[in-house]
Protein backbone atom coordinates (compact mmCIF):
# COMPACT_ATOMS: atom_id res chain seq x y z
CA UNK A 1 0.00 0.00 0.00
CA UNK A 2 2.91 2.46 0.75
CA UNK A 3 4.25 1.70 -2.60
CA UNK A 4 1.09 2.15 -4.05
CA UNK A 5 0.80 5.75 -2.27
CA UNK A 6 4.76 6.62 -3.06
CA UNK A 7 3.48 6.24 -7.05
CA UNK A 8 0.40 7.86 -7.05
CA UNK A 9 1.94 11.04 -5.19
CA UNK A 10 4.88 11.01 -7.52
CA UNK A 11 2.33 10.74 -10.40
CA UNK A 12 -0.08 13.34 -9.11
CA UNK A 13 2.94 16.12 -8.15
CA UNK A 14 4.42 15.48 -11.97
CA UNK A 15 0.87 16.09 -13.57
CA UNK A 16 0.23 19.15 -11.96
CA UNK A 17 3.61 20.83 -12.54
CA UNK A 18 3.28 19.90 -16.25
CA UNK A 19 0.18 21.51 -15.68
CA UNK A 20 -0.58 25.95 -15.75
CA UNK A 21 -0.78 25.00 -11.80
CA UNK A 22 2.34 25.72 -9.77
CA UNK A 23 4.07 22.78 -8.49
CA UNK A 24 7.69 20.50 -8.25
CA UNK A 25 7.67 17.44 -9.24
CA UNK A 26 11.85 17.12 -8.91
CA UNK A 27 11.74 17.22 -4.99
CA UNK A 28 8.98 14.63 -4.73
CA UNK A 29 11.38 12.08 -7.31
CA UNK A 30 14.15 12.99 -5.36
CA UNK A 31 12.89 12.24 -2.16
CA UNK A 32 11.67 8.64 -3.75
CA UNK A 33 15.00 7.92 -5.19
CA UNK A 34 17.10 8.73 -1.78
CA UNK A 35 14.43 6.69 0.20
CA UNK A 36 15.38 4.13 -2.05
CA UNK A 37 12.03 2.04 -1.59
CA UNK A 38 11.12 1.78 -5.57
CA UNK A 39 13.16 0.29 -8.04
CA UNK A 40 14.38 4.28 -9.65
CA UNK A 41 13.36 2.74 -13.11
CA UNK A 42 10.11 2.77 -12.25
CA UNK A 43 10.02 6.00 -10.41
CA UNK A 44 11.21 7.48 -13.64
CA UNK A 45 8.68 6.18 -15.53
CA UNK A 46 5.75 6.92 -13.30
CA UNK A 47 6.77 10.41 -13.32
CA UNK A 48 7.37 10.89 -17.11
CA UNK A 49 4.00 9.28 -17.50
CA UNK A 50 2.62 11.81 -15.00
CA UNK A 51 4.24 14.55 -16.66
CA UNK A 52 3.87 14.01 -20.28
CA UNK A 53 -0.13 13.38 -19.64
CA UNK A 54 0.15 16.72 -17.89
CA UNK A 55 1.63 18.02 -20.85
CA UNK A 56 -0.96 16.40 -23.00
CA UNK A 57 -3.96 18.23 -21.08
CA UNK A 58 -2.32 21.78 -21.50
CA UNK A 59 -2.20 20.70 -25.74
CA UNK A 60 -6.04 19.86 -25.44
CA UNK A 61 -6.92 22.92 -24.09
CA UNK A 62 -4.92 24.92 -26.42
CA UNK A 63 -7.18 23.18 -29.21
CA UNK A 64 -10.03 24.38 -27.63
CA UNK A 65 -9.37 27.58 -25.93
CA UNK A 66 -9.12 29.76 -29.04
CA UNK A 67 -13.24 29.67 -29.10
CA UNK A 68 -12.95 31.27 -25.88
CA UNK A 69 -10.86 33.94 -26.84
CA UNK A 70 -13.55 37.00 -27.25
CA UNK A 71 -14.73 36.07 -23.62
CA UNK A 72 -13.76 38.91 -21.21
CA UNK A 73 -12.34 36.13 -18.63
CA UNK A 74 -9.88 34.98 -21.63
CA UNK A 75 -6.69 35.20 -19.71
CA UNK A 76 -4.79 36.29 -22.46
CA UNK A 77 -4.76 39.27 -24.82
CA UNK A 78 -5.20 39.36 -28.79
CA UNK A 79 -1.46 40.77 -28.15
CA UNK A 80 -0.20 38.30 -26.01
CA UNK A 81 -1.72 35.02 -28.09
CA UNK A 82 -0.25 36.88 -31.43
CA UNK A 83 3.61 36.31 -29.46
CA UNK A 84 2.87 33.23 -28.57
CA UNK A 85 1.79 31.90 -31.71
CA UNK A 86 4.46 34.17 -33.34
CA UNK A 87 7.24 32.90 -31.18
CA UNK A 88 6.39 29.55 -31.86
CA UNK A 89 6.52 29.74 -35.62
CA UNK A 90 9.53 30.85 -35.21
CA UNK A 91 11.10 27.91 -33.05
CA UNK A 92 8.98 25.43 -34.75
CA UNK A 93 7.93 21.81 -33.27
CA UNK A 94 11.44 21.23 -32.20
CA UNK A 95 11.36 23.94 -29.42
CA UNK A 96 8.82 20.97 -27.86
CA UNK A 97 11.80 19.36 -26.38
CA UNK A 98 12.10 22.41 -23.65
CA UNK A 99 8.57 21.55 -22.55
CA UNK A 100 10.45 20.35 -19.05
CA UNK A 101 11.62 24.05 -18.44
CA UNK A 102 10.62 25.59 -16.02
CA UNK A 103 8.04 28.92 -16.66
CA UNK A 104 8.27 28.18 -20.68
CA UNK A 105 7.43 24.47 -20.72
CA UNK A 106 3.59 24.85 -19.61
CA UNK A 107 2.78 27.37 -21.42
CA UNK A 108 5.02 25.99 -24.84
CA UNK A 109 2.29 23.02 -24.79
CA UNK A 110 -0.53 25.01 -24.60
CA UNK A 111 0.39 27.06 -27.31
CA UNK A 112 1.13 23.84 -29.84
CA UNK A 113 -2.19 22.71 -28.64
CA UNK A 114 -3.27 25.99 -30.45
CA UNK A 115 -0.76 25.75 -33.21
CA UNK A 116 -2.60 22.56 -34.51
CA UNK A 117 0.74 20.48 -33.46
CA UNK A 118 -0.08 16.72 -34.60
CA UNK A 119 -0.17 14.81 -31.43
CA UNK A 120 1.77 12.10 -32.31
CA UNK A 121 4.84 14.95 -33.35
CA UNK A 122 4.14 16.86 -30.16
CA UNK A 123 4.15 13.60 -27.56
CA UNK A 124 7.48 12.02 -29.21
CA UNK A 125 8.81 15.21 -28.18
CA UNK A 126 7.74 16.40 -24.91
CA UNK A 127 8.48 12.68 -24.52
CA UNK A 128 11.97 12.55 -25.43
CA UNK A 129 12.13 15.79 -23.09
CA UNK A 130 10.86 15.06 -20.06
CA UNK A 131 11.83 11.37 -20.18
CA UNK A 132 15.44 13.06 -20.48
CA UNK A 133 15.47 15.42 -17.77
CA UNK A 134 13.91 13.16 -15.49
CA UNK A 135 17.01 10.23 -16.05
CA UNK A 136 18.85 13.26 -15.81
CA UNK A 137 17.88 14.16 -12.07
CA UNK A 138 18.31 10.20 -11.03
CA UNK A 139 22.25 9.96 -12.48
CA UNK A 140 22.84 13.23 -10.70
CA UNK A 141 21.98 11.95 -7.60
CA UNK A 142 23.92 8.56 -8.78
CA UNK A 143 20.43 6.33 -8.83
CA UNK A 144 21.50 5.32 -12.18
CA UNK A 145 24.93 4.52 -11.45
Amino acid sequence: MIDLLAYASLFLAAFLAATLVPAQSESVLTGLILAGGQPVVALIAVASLGNILGSVLNWLIGRGVERFRDRKWFPAGEAQLARAQQQYQRFGYWSLLLAWVPIIGDPLTLVAGIMREPLWRFLLLVSIGKIGRYAVLAAGIGALS
